[in-house]
C-alpha cells in the first residue's frame, strides 16, 4: 500500500469523522467536507459503535445541502481499519465518547484532531426543537469545516497543519 505524506499530496484527501454512533455528527461532517470540499476532499464517515441507522434528522439537514443521502449509511471504524481500505489522510473526531476511546491504528499515521460538538440527538421535545438542534449543529460543524478548507495545506508542514486542526476543534461554538 503506498504511504501518502499529507504535506506532499496534492489531494483529494481523504478524511474520516468518526463518532460513537455514526448516526448524526459524523454523518453531517461526512456530507460537509464532500460538498464544500469536493474538489479536495473524499470524507467517510464511522463510528465505535454504530448505531446502524442514520438519524431521519440527520438525512434532512445533508439533503438541504444538496448531498445525496441514499449514500448514507451507519457503518463501524473498523472498515476503514481493514486492508484495502481508503488510506485517510486525516482523522476528526466530533464527539467526546469516540474521542476517548481507543481507536484502531490507522495506515499512514493520518493527522487527528478533536471536534466536539453537542449530540443534536439528545435532545428531548418536538420535530420542531429537534430539528432545531440538527440546524444548530450542521452550521457549527460547517463554521469548522469551512476553517479547515481555508488551511493552505499544500503549504503547512504535518506539525502546523496538526496545530491548526486542533485550534478549529477548540474554537467556541
Amino acid at each position: 500500500m503506498e504511504q501518502r505524506n499529507v504535506v506532499s499530496s496534492q489531494g483529494p484527501y481523504n478524511i474520516l469523522v468518526l463518532c460513537t454512533g455514526n448516526s448524526a455528527r459524523s454523518i453531517m461532517g461526512e456530507a460537509l467536507f464532500n460538498t464544500l470540499g469536493a474538489d479536495r476532499f473524499k470524507a467517510y464517515s464511522a463510528g465505535s459503535h454504530p448505531s446502524g441507522r442514520v438519524n431521519p434528522f440527520a438525512i434532512e439537514q445533508v439533503r438541504a445541502l444538496g448531498y445525496a443521502a441514499e449514500q448514507l449509511r451507519s457503518k463501524s471504524w473498523d472498515e476503514f481499519a481493514a486492508p484495502g481500505a481508503p488510506q485517510m489522510d486525516f482523522v476528526v473526531t466530533v464527539c467526546d465518547n469516540a474521542a476517548g476511546e481507543v481507536c484502531p491504528v490507522w495506515p499512514g499515521h493520518p493527522v487527528t484532531a478533536h471536534w466536539g460538538f453537542p449530540d443534536p440527538a439528545a435532545v428531548e421535545g418536538s420535530d420542531a426543537e429537534k430539528r432545531e438542534a440538527f440546524a444548530r449543529t450542521l452550521q457549527q460543524i460547517r463554521t469548522r469545516v469551512q476553517l479547515f478548507l481555508s488551511l493552505p495545506l499544500e503549504s503547512l508542514d504535518r506539525m502546523a497543519i496538526e496545530q491548526s486542526m486542533r485550534t478549529i476543534g477548540q474554537e467556541p461554538l
